[in-house]
């Protein structure tokens, strides 16, 4: 019996030690596995198609240049179709299955909500280009983003809308998913405090092909604008379908509307669609360099999603080469996840192609908030924004 519980104890050690410090060596043939999770089919698969791309072509940039001390990098794309229980098998298999160092991903923050927890536990370093809810960060110490999160997004536009626009009264329809709902409910809270009214909040499930019994509840109510804090397909509906009612609300909506796709999905029904996202930064050489290249490559534009990708994906390449270390003899690479995720961590004034990246103590990015309108199949500018404390501040 003593024996035994010597031996339990030993194993109980062996697992703590394990999990409190996590390495990974590399000898000679391996490659250093990147994990990509994204909508690679469904009606979000133009989010992963532009993503892909340009996560792509991070990695070839690095490989074409001899790797990282001489590794290659293998990226490894699991498609979650939109889908938490597909991107939780997305996830598992390149956690468990594929050992992947890292995971550029997801894309939708519902599952980003989910995978969140498996990275973490593994010590996978998790950098999301899109997803924006708000409780992301919280998930773990090994996740971030490049994008702004939705909680100062639909604050920002509630009080934009309250106090300079002067709207006095809203109607809201969503999706039920974490990033649609987290944004409905995020702005209906802040626009009420700056003393707006939400008259009517309608609500549908993820699939919903007909709103128009949404659309006309929020008729009867009358209100100057339509908030829409969707996905790009799911606005494109909505915006056809209001029109066709009879909708005579202006229409709002959020940085799931900043996709190209909505050009090809509504045509000029487009135009006149003013939205939140990130603020432009002022153009730069790599932000030139990088918009050059993928339309030279791929034969059309970059989204936002598609710029953070590669800015997420360089992120994690450039904290690998500065976190391996080389062995002199037999020439195996290694690795440690913790002092991998503390580079990480301290990235600051980072020079992207979406601009200057710095991440606060959580893993959530330092970021501006556009006002944006759509023109003329462009998105243009039209204000920016930061929070100081309570206070909404025009940046010039």
């Amino acid at each position: 019996m003593k024996k035994l519980i010597v031996i339990l104890f030993s194993l109980m050690l062996a697992h703590f030690f394990a999990c409190a410090k996590m390495s990974d060596t590399f000898k000679k043939g391996d490659t250093i596995k990147l994990g990509f999770i994204a909508p690679m089919s469904g009606d979000s698969a133009s989010y992963g198609k532009l993503t892909s791309q340009a996560i792509q072509m991070a990695v070839d940039e690095v490989n074409e240049q001899g790797g990282i001390n001489g590794f290659k990098v293998q990226l490894i794309i699991e498609d979650d179709a939109a889908n938490t229980e597909t991107g939780l098998a997305a996830a598992n298999k390149l956690i468990k299955t594929d050992n992947v160092l890292c995971i550029v991903g997801a894309i939708f923050s519902s599952v980003s909500l989910v995978v969140a927890p498996l990275a973490e536990e593994a010590k996978v370093v998790m950098i999301s280009p899109a997803s924006t809810h708000k409780d992301l960060p919280e998930k773990g110490r090994f996740i971030f983003r490049v994008i702004i999160s939705d909680a100062m997004q639909a604050i920002v536009f509630a009080k934009y809308l309250a106090t300079i626009e002067n709207v006095k009264t809203v109607g809201i329809l969503y999706v039920n998913n974490a990033y649609s709902k987290g944004l409905a409910m995020d702005f209906w809270e802040e626009f009420e405090k700056e003393e707006g009214q939400v008259v009517a909040t309608e609500s549908a499930d993820e699939g919903t092909k007909d709103f128009k019994p949404q659309l006309r509840k929020i008729m009867e109510k009358k209100p100057e604008i339509l908030y829409l804090p969707n996905y790009v397909s799911d606005i494109a509906l909505i915006i056809k379908q209001a029109k066709e009612v009879g909708l005579k609300s202006k229409i709002y909506s959020a940085d799931g509307f900043a996709n190209p796709q909505i050009f090809d999905l509504l045509g000029d029904q487009a135009n006149g669609i003013i939205f939140t996202q990130a603020a432009e930064q002022k153009e730069n050489p790599t932000i030139k360099k990088f918009a050059d290249k993928y339309m030279s490559k791929y034969g059309e534009a970059p989204d936002p999603y598609s710029i953070n990708t590669y800015d997420a994906a360089n992120i994690i390449l450039n904290a690998i080469k500065q976190k391996s270390s080389k062995s002199v003899l037999g020439g195996s690479l290694n690795i440690d996840r913790d002092q991998l995720r503390d580079f990480v961590a301290a990235t600051k004034d980072y020079d992207g192609a979406s601009g200057s990246i710095t991440f606060t103590d959580n893993g959530d990015l330092v970021a501006n908030i556009g006002i944006f309108i759509s023109e003329g199949r462009k998105f243009k500018q039209q204000k920016s924004f930061k929070l100081d404390g309570q206070r909404l501040i025009e940046l010039k």
